[in-house]
């Protein structure tokens, strides 16, 4: 059972390896002016290339091409890179806002502890994807009202920000719970009651004593926030919400790609490719995520 969990976290560990590497790479050529003129890659309109099914022969059209003739290849990568940006910039916010939150009420106490965690469990208790959504629409809204250019990396950077503060907003709640519960059963241990009872400052004990034994139970948690921020995101643009147009994501390519299959013309790359990346990607997270999490709880080692 080891040998298999170690060979399915060095898949894992390698296919999002590989995503990342070729996210990267690419960018200066998904950036780059195709063609010589002014447009980039990833929104270079050919209407004479419209749908054209995956081809080997044809340099950044081997995942074929969309309804506008743009290159699905470049489409593909740099929205890899975009959905795995939002994943992670949610996960550190989380793992910021949770651990501070779960922190400050366990080590406060009485009835400041029952108030934050109270607001934690009316949060809770509401519809994740609901408050995502209503949150997105505020941003979206507020992004309307304001001065910056519609294209360009400013709409780049307003797009991912909407996703960034709706995501995160909402993805913290279950850290702060893990949080609060190992502070409150390091509260009993021995060595923080001695260090107490010697006057040791509440900041030392933090940085000395709570933080190193959070590490674990918190960077396995942080692990599996990832796939579900990259899934909410890919929800998100999947309604229109997140990520615009010209701007891709693998969100936003699976909902263009569901007008382009019917009986007479089915043209199945579209949403090929976005939907397995989508799958694999989560499923590659999810393994990593799993994996530290037995890492780092002696319990769950030995009974692998």
């Amino acid at each position: 059972m080891t040998i298999d969990r170690r060979r399915s976290t060095w898949i894992a560990g390698g296919f999002l390896g590989l995503v990342v590497l070729l996210a990267i790479v690419s960018l200066p050529w998904t950036l780059g002016a195709a063609h010589g003129g002014s447009e980039r890659w990833f929104e270079a309109v050919a209407p004479e290339k419209a749908l054209q099914p995956p081809s080997l022969d044809t340099p950044g059209l081997w995942l074929g091409t969309d309804r506008l003739g743009r290159s699905v290849t470049a489409r593909i990568l740099l929205g890899g890179g975009i959905s795995l940006v939002v994943g992670l910039a949610a996960a550190s916010t989380s793992l910021i806002l949770g651990t501070a939150w779960g922190l400050g009420a366990a080590l406060s106490g009485g009835r400041i502890d029952a108030i934050m965690m109270r607001i934690v469990d009316v949060l809770y208790g509401l519809p994740s994807v609901l408050l995502v959504v209503l949150l997105a629409f505020a941003m979206d809204g507020l992004r309307e009202r304001t001065s910056f250019a519609s294209g360009g990396g400013a709409r780049l950077l307003l797009d991912l920000a909407t996703l960034w503060i709706a995501i995160g907003a909402v993805s913290w709640l279950t850290l702060a719970r893990v949080v609060r519960g190992q502070v409150l059963s390091l509260r009993e241990q021995p060595f923080i009651e001695s260090a107490r009872l010697v006057g040791v400052p509440t900041g030392r004990l933090v940085r000395k004593y709570y933080l190193p034994w959070l590490v674990g139970p918190v960077v396995a948690c942080t692990a599996l926030i990832v796939p579900m921020a990259m899934l909410s995101e890919a929800f998100l643009s999947f309604l229109g919400i997140g990520v615009q147009e010209p701007l891709p994501s693998w969100g936003n390519m699976a909902a263009d790609a569901l007008s382009e299959l019917n009986p007479v013309h089915s043209r199945w790359w579209l949403l090929l490719w976005p939907c397995a990346l989508i799958a694999a990607t989560l499923v590659s997270l999810t393994v990593l995520g799993e994996s530290i999490r037995v890492a780092v709880d002696p319990r769950q080692r030995e009974a692998a």
